[in-house]
């Protein structure tokens, strides 16, 4: 049973969340000149090429082939490189594709000085990311633990294996207010880590860089490693997620320096999409 004050905490952090990305782009939408046509495709990329084709590789890969998932789970330099390089590769690529489309369609409209488009863009991103894999998972985890605490939860799992019951059990029992703080930390410095590839990626993509899809493949690799090396069992859990904290800190700092000072052009020629 999770005691109330852990399911309060959760509750919370949940919330927070879910609440964040929405929250930056109705506060950021004036001074930055968001377009809801960019955030509703980083969205779409997000669902397309993160939860539909990484997961379906990575079910594929690490499930469905025998060779292939005996050998990763043998190899743990070679899981932590798959692992590093498989988001980066589907969702940069996804990025890559969704924001020269917009470029294309609405070439006149993006002045070469305005980044409102790419926060506008990784705020989509970022917030279906936290949406699809943090928050709609927390509450299931939260519902379960309600439902552990009346009594309820293994009546209704009468049709699952006994083996998945008690993993979901056991997984209960980590839940803890730490837990909930780690959510809340993790999820937020992956939004800030979201909206910098937007920036990259729109940058580059602006000024006609033909090696920016490599870089920005490289850069999501690099961020992803240290989960990469956690699931192998390289890394504690605690380390991991300061290094992340430290991080998102630093590329925080970048991007409020550069919304900061938006462009004139690029401002008023964006806020006709918004």
């Amino acid at each position: 049973m999770v005691a109330p004050f852990t399911l309060i905490c959760l509750a919370i952090a949940t919330l927070f969340v879910a609440a964040l990305p929405v929250a930056l782009y109705w506060r950021l939408r004036g001074p930055t000149a968001l377009g809801r046509r960019y955030a509703i495709a980083g969205v779409a990329v997000f669902a397309l090429f993160a939860m539909v084709i990484e997961r379906g590789l990575n079910m594929y890969l690490l499930g469905r082939n025998p060779a292939t998932a005996t050998w990763l789970a043998m190899n743990p330099a070679a899981f932590v490189v798959y692992g590093a390089l498989i988001a980066g590769v589907c969702e940069e690529g996804g990025r890559w594709l969704g924001m020269r489309w917009l470029i294309k369609r609405n070439g006149a409209a993006n002045a070469p000085d305005s980044d409102g488009p790419a926060l506008s863009y990784g705020l989509g991103h970022g917030g279906a990311e936290a949406w699809l894999v943090g928050v709609l998972v927390q509450v299931q985890w939260i519902v379960y633990a309600l439902l552990a605490s009346y009594g309820k939860l293994d009546p209704g799992m009468t049709n699952l294996p006994d083996e998945t019951v008690m993993q979901i059990h056991l997984l209960l029992t980590t839940l803890s207010v730490p837990m909930a703080l780690i959510f809340a930390l993790e999820r937020t410095s992956a939004l800030v880590f979201q909206i910098a590839l937007s920036v990259l990626m729109w940058r580059g993509l602006r000024a006609g860089w033909r090696g920016i899809l490599p870089l920005a493949i490289a850069v999501h690799a690099l961020i992803d490693a240290p989960a990469a090396l956690f699931q192998a069992g390289k890394l504690p859990l605690m380390a991991v997620d300061g290094a992340y904290a430290l991080a998102a800190v630093a590329v925080a700092g970048v991007l409020i320096r550069i919304f900061r000072r938006p462009s004139q052009g690029g401002t008023s020629a964006a806020a006709g999409q918004a």
